[in-house]
């Protein structure tokens, strides 16, 4: 699943993006013109075939369309949505009844014997016309074009409120990634503001080192990182430069090893989705080490599948007890469920916690 991210609000975007109201009028008077002239054309055909008349045929057609257009049009409009919308289906089926037998003895006692016969077709007009029996044929022929329409309506009403909960589905997860999102930087800026703090104090000389390097990352974060996707080679730089600030405020007490392998180029990633497994290395698994402390962290990617390795050690009880919250800190849980809206059904997340050691595996698909 991707979901875009911009600086701008969902509501900015949703406003530029409206459609013009001027458009969608002129496109639905187009479409209803294009519905009527289909109907006209093919019952008008159909009963042209019938009689072997087609011009008195289509001029019948003609002159029934204002009442049978006014009847569509106040189901559709009226009777749809205040009775069978609401569940009032008995009412609504009872209204409509009598508004059909309403019109159908207007065309048939009025229309047919007064107009359409004298003006179109007097040679046709015999008794037959004015029974009962072609009454309720004419009445089943109005229902056509009633059902036809109705269908139309309800499914379109059914389209809409989908897309109006896909919408709100949407907006409701973009709202919550942009505040994961949002959350890493502050919670990275506190661990680096803090090691920064203890150079000073320290007045250790590659303080301007690790002043420049936070400001590398920051740039990374405030800018490359709120697209949706940034190529993986600038992740995978933007974590090496996390290390090497590590490595500065560490010093020689903790021995790092970075690998990387595959082809690397040509492929992207969600931003800030692996930093946490290192950034938790380093503040649970090494922070209160003195000596011989280790962080292993390996990139391998074949074809589309990314595996990211990260392993560091475990000595001493302070650390041993900080690992094991591990899956309970701010990062993992973040992460977790940015993996979850990001990467639903691409990605397996393994964690072995072993006595001396913590490893954590991220296998995920980046197509």
């Amino acid at each position: 699943m991707e979901i875009k991210l911009g600086t701008a609000s969902a509501l900015e975007q949703r406003a530029w993006s409206l459609p013009d109201v001027r458009n969608i009028t002129q496109n639905r008077l187009v479409l209803h013109l294009f519905f009527w002239t289909v109907y006209v054309t093919f019952f008008g055909l159909l009963y042209g075939s019938y009689i072997d008349d087609y011009y008195n045929a289509f001029m019948v057609e003609l002159v029934e369309l204002p009442f049978k257009m006014a009847l569509v049009y106040f189901n559709m409009y009226y009777l749809l949505p205040r009775y069978l919308l609401e569940k009032r289906y008995l009412e609504f089926f009872v209204y409509l009844l009598l508004l059909m037998v309403a019109i159908g003895a207007l065309m048939q006692f009025v229309l047919l014997p007064f107009l359409i016969h004298p003006l179109f077709c007097p040679t046709t007009c015999t008794e037959d016309n004015l029974t009962v029996f072609r009454f309720i044929k004419n009445i089943v022929n109005i229902n056509y074009v009633v059902a036809i329409t109705a269908v139309i309506a309800l499914l379109k009403n059914w389209y809409s409120h989908q897309k109006a909960a896909q919408n709100l589905t949407q907006d409701k997860l973009e709202a919550e990634l942009k505040l994961l999102k949002a959350q890493i930087h502050p919670h990275f800026l506190f661990n680096t503001l803090n090691s920064l703090y203890s150079l000073t104090l320290k007045k250790a000389d590659n303080a301007p080192e690790v002043v420049l390097k936070l400001s590398s990352l920051m740039d990374y974060m405030l800018y490359d990182a709120n697209a949706a996707k940034v190529p993986l080679e600038k992740e995978l730089d933007y974590i090496k430069n996390y290390i090497a600030l590590e490595r500065i405020r560490y010093g020689a007490r903790v021995d790092v090893q970075f690998t990387e392998s595959g082809s690397i180029a040509g492929n992207q990633i969600a931003p800030l989705i692996l930093l946490p497994f290192v950034e938790n290395a380093f503040k649970h698994g090494v922070s209160t080490e003195t000596k011989n402390a280790w962080i292993r962290i390996d990139v391998k990617l074949t074809g589309d599948k990314l595996v990211l390795l990260v392993e560091n050690c475990k000595c001493g009880e302070k650390a041993s007890n900080n690992t094991r919250d591990l899956a309970s800190g701010i990062g993992l849980k973040n992460l977790q469920r940015r993996l979850e809206l990001l990467y639903e059904d691409q990605y397996v997340l393994e964690v072995e916690d072993e006595p001396d050691s913590y490893a954590a595996r991220l296998e995920l698909t980046l197509s």
